[in-house]
């Protein structure tokens, strides 16, 4: 039977870049998926691009690239990913540059179309109802989670390396296994078995021991070492979960449930762009070391609806942090909270929200029940403009002299808040194409 292997090299724009090297270089890999956007990303993403229409794509592109790309081409690996981010035309000529100043010969493709941010106007926003046109100018971006055609098309054409934008996580996985296998986009039960095997690549090293670690409850060996996962795809789309012989971590029956449930809000109905996956009757069995065989997955035909992305601006957020320890430190701390209340209530309504937390001790959950021997004051608030924002981390770094005893290790930052929405929009009013361009190295 005819075996596909893919890997993961990135589950999140900041991820490790080693271990992505690692399987370039000894993972045999058919393809090596980089899966590097979330919401909040795209439209910082867009953010920059309306800045600098040259950026938006990943600022760990051309590092990962120049990392990955010898062993991909020595190997035989092709790349897919969704680094271009808001610009992934950008990103493809970036990659271009990098593949002629490392001496290869590789076809780049850039997937667009995800960008619909000229037909959201009218769509209701899901947490609020309202039509997206109503944020008038705070509107920045819209990006629709397109599913496996745009890349499957290119990786036709001969793309070594396809970079798309906004396309939903497990499709990034999906559709080297449509491409390779030839599946029917009405075969719902190997559609839903590809995205199974996408769903649980998705964020690398959770599935293989580094999200899933908590010492002496669930122990992971060499976590400081953490090998990504790979997949073993049968043309009947189960597949075995393993990693590489060598590294740290583990694939376990537990890891991969926890993967499995990650996200999930129905198992039966795991709403994506091409299939609605059912992963209700999934079974995992360890069949040896590392190694958990994935069966069982399967689907049903598309809502035809597609989620979009809607990034909108929502103020600014100014933020400072001040430490207090040693004896009565805790009483310290909720003093120079209270200042902060005090001292910056003249803002008015410029300060639109407003918390004063003691990190480790009330800052998450239940307040702790005993004194602890530090604790670190962070003061942070969403203005209405970018000077209230810088007075919020001034006025603690005056607690130095205008505080209470004690305080140090300040820091402040302030940054525009971009907040995101979603919507749905109609499959249909969205055109995916694919644009292939071959480089020669010199």
């Amino acid at each position: 039977m005819s075996i596909v292997r893919i890997g993961t090299g990135a589950g999140f724009q900041g991820d490790r870049i080693g271990p992505a090297v690692d399987l370039a270089e000894r993972g045999a890999l058919d393809f090596l998926v980089f899966e590097c956007l979330a919401e909040r990303t795209i439209a910082l993403a867009q953010q920059a691009r309306l800045a600098d229409p040259s950026a938006g794509y990943d600022p760990l592109l051309e590092r990962r690239m120049r990392a990955v790309l010898p062993a991909c081409a020595c190997n035989g690996t092709r790349i897919v990913t969704n680094m271009g981010a808001a610009n992934p035309r950008a990103a493809a000529e970036r990659t271009r540059a990098v593949v002629r100043e490392l001496g290869l010969s590789l076809r780049v493709a850039a997937v667009t179309g995800d960008d619909v941010l000229d037909r959201i106007g009218e769509c209701p926003l899901t947490e609020t109802g309202a039509p997206a046109r109503a944020l008038g100018a705070r509107l920045i971006s819209a990006n629709a989670y397109i599913g496996v055609l745009g890349i499957v098309e290119a990786l036709e054409a001969g793309a070594d390396i396809v970079i798309c934008g906004r396309a939903s996580d497990p499709a990034l996985f999906l559709a080297p296994l449509v491409h390779r296998f030839g599946w029917a986009m009405d075969d719902w039960e190997r559609l839903g078995r590809g995205t199974l095997v996408g769903h649980l690549l998705e964020c690398s090293a959770q599935i293989t021991g580094g999200y899933f670690a908590d010492p002496g409850v669930k122990d992971v060996p060499g976590l400081a070492e953490v090998g990504f996962p790979l997949a073993e795809v049968s043309e009947d789309g189960n597949a075995v979960i393993t990693k590489l012989p060598g590294t740290g971590g583990l694939v376990s029956r537990a890891t991969c449930t926890e993967q499995l449930l990650y996200e999930i809000h129905d198992p039966a109905r795991y709403l994506q762009p091409d299939v609605v996956a059912d992963f209700s009757r999934v079974e995992l069995e360890e069949i040896g070391a590392d190694r958990v065989r994935v069966s069982g997955g399967s689907g049903h035909p598309s809502t035809g609806q597609l989620k979009v992305s809607v990034g909108y601006r929502d103020g600014w957020r100014g933020e400072g942090q001040i430490s207090y320890a040693g004896a009565n430190c805790v009483a310290r701390g909720r003093l120079a909270a209270d200042l902060m209340r005090r001292r910056l209530s003249d803002l008015g309504e410029r300060i639109l929200e407003l918390r004063a937390d003691l990190i480790g001790f009330d800052a998450v959950g239940r307040r702790g029940t005993a004194e602890p021997a530090e604790v670190r004051l962070r003061v942070a608030a969403r203005c209405a403009d970018q000077d209230a924002a810088q007075r919020v981390g001034e006025e603690v770094e005056s607690l130095y002299l205008c505080g209470p005893a004690g305080g140090g290790g300040v820091s402040r930052a302030q940054r525009e808040i971009i907040a995101v929405a979603s919507a749905l929009l109609p499959a249909a009013s969205v055109t995916v194409q694919s644009a292939l361009s071959e480089t020669l190295g010199a």
